[in-house]
């Protein structure tokens, strides 16, 4: 075999064999985690991750073993990391509000316009990449459209094709919109989990601060200010503020 030819061949069947490798794994983490060997399942989700096989199914499944096995913090951390990525599936949103419940802080969330919240709930139907899709179909349609309105002869079908390809370019735009701000949700973390038992949330950036109020492990807060190497500063979903130490969180 030629060398260029060899080297095709390899650039082609390489990214096969790993993919192949890595659903192999997967699914000897799955057949763990039914066999109820939960810390070897946990393992081996957590390998997965970090050779870059990321997925909300993996993250799901790594929520689920920690969960049985009582690691409630991790579990909360697992579930959070899949709902980014698949913020649609209402499996993890129930898996994750029923960890919530083990965890010793109950928020109530600061209410808000109940536009913001249906504006929120639309755009969470889908993740980035269902929102492209959509994108797509939607361009797709207004491509059909306007030439269903450029050809047609009948006054009823070039209606059609232009009001219909006015509101299919319409959608197109939101669909876009949506999935840059999933896009944004995704890089721009801002999102955290206490890890530690009892956290002294305190009043400035400093441990002789004075203590505001304290938090225990599971509670989610959101990261407002990281410019400081040792502390951040966080908001609850309460709507109150304060500076923990950047060892006792984790970005989700």
């Amino acid at each position: 075999m030629k060398r260029k030819s060899l080297i095709g061949f390899l650039l082609i069947i390489c990214p096969l064999f790993f993919s192949f490798a890595g659903a192999q794994t997967k699914t000897d983490a799955d057949s763990s985690y039914v066999q109820g060997n939960y810390q070897k399942a946990i393992e081996q989700y957590n390998a997965l991750l970090e050779n870059g096989y990321q997925s909300a199914d993996v993250y799901y499944n790594l929520g689920n073993a920690y969960y049985r096995s009582e690691e409630i913090t991790q579990a909360i951390l697992a579930y959070e990391r899949a709902l980014l990525l698949s913020p649609g599936d209402a499996d993890i949103r129930f898996n994750l509000q029923l960890a919530r419940t083990k965890t010793i802080d109950k928020m109530v969330p600061q209410s808000e316009f109940f536009v913001v919240t249906w504006y929120r709930s639309l755009v969470n139907q889908f993740s980035v990449d269902g929102w492209a899709y959509m994108a797509l179909m939607l361009l797709a349609a207004t491509i059909i459209l306007v030439l269903l309105y450029l050809f047609s002869s009948p006054v009823w079908l070039r209606k059609v094709g232009f009001f219909g390809g006015i509101l299919a370019l319409l959608l197109f735009g939101l669909a876009n919109l949506f999935a840059w701000q999933q896009k944004q949700t995704l890089t721009h973390r801002d999102g955290a989990i206490i890890i530690q038992s009892a956290v002294p949330v305190k009043s400035t950036p400093s441990a002789n601060g004075t203590d505001l109020f304290i938090l225990h492990e599971g509670t989610k807060v959101f990261v407002t200010d990281d410019t400081m190497q040792d502390w951040r500063e966080v908001r609850l979903p309460d709507g109150k503020v304060g500076w923990v130490e950047t060892t006792q969180i984790e970005v989700i």
